[in-house]
């Protein structure tokens, strides 16, 4: 079963504030651009690329690995919400 749209957007966040920003508590606007407000570098996003690899098993295309599908947590969700098929 595919995970929702919710399910993606939680792991993700839960992701960027346990492993990148070392605070759990910290909220992140879906639309707010990870790599602008410093929440992520490249190499953050290297590591956020492993993490959706790994949870979900996937494999990223070249033409998929651009900062419009990265750059923001809701761009993430979005993103791996349709390559998985969720709802």
């Amino acid at each position: 079963m595919n995970p929702t749209h919710e399910e993606i957007r939680t792991a993700v966040l839960r992701f960027l504030q346990t492993s990148l920003l070392f605070d759990e508590t910290r909220q992140i606007p879906d639309a707010q651009s990870l790599l602008g407000a410093g929440i992520v570098d490249s190499t953050g996003i290297l590591e956020m690329i492993g993490f959706l690899e790994q949870t979900y098993d996937v494999k990223f295309r070249d033409d998929e690995l651009v900062a419009e599908n990265f750059d923001s947590l809701g761009a993430i969700t979005s993103f791996m919400s349709a390559k998985l098929g969720g709802k």
